[in-house]
């Protein structure tokens, strides 16, 4: 079934402190290659590839702590280092993969995890049972 025009679908936000929506779409688009999809005086709107996320840059309002779920939490962070970020925490292991924390040219700290070992394994009542 094709999209209604017009129609808002659902999908999840990030949302990412600047001090600039120019400074901030020229690391995020043009270093990282997040395409734009919207943009005002004080936020922009990108999308991330094969997914429903939208990473949204805002110059107002409080700052928000996240986790970013990536291929591979080594190759993540070496991209947003050679873009102008920095590696906070470099890249460890975990029960699911690999995580690394990073830090945009704003201070923001995004976390990298990827599941290279598996996802959590949990019995009826949800408690974590082990890795697959």
């Amino acid at each position: 079934m094709a999209p209604t025009p017009g129609t808002r679908h659902p999908h999840r936000c990030i949302r990412l402190r600047v001090d600039d929506i120019r400074s901030g779409l020229a690391f995020y688009r043009d270093k990282l290659g997040h395409d734009l999809v919207w943009r005002t005086a004080t936020g922009a709107g990108l999308k991330m590839p094969d997914t429903n996320t939208e990473v949204v840059l805002y110059t107002e309002g409080p700052d928000e702590p996240l986790d970013m779920k990536v291929q591979s939490a080594d190759r993540a962070a070496e991209a947003f280092a050679q873009a102008g970020g920095a590696v906070a925490v470099e890249p460890f292991d975990i029960a699911i993969g690999r995580c690394a924390v990073v830090r945009d040219p704003w201070g923001n700290e995004l976390v990298l995890l990827d599941d290279s070992k598996g996802q959590l394994l949990t019995d009826a009542d949800g408690n974590v049972t082990g890795v697959g």
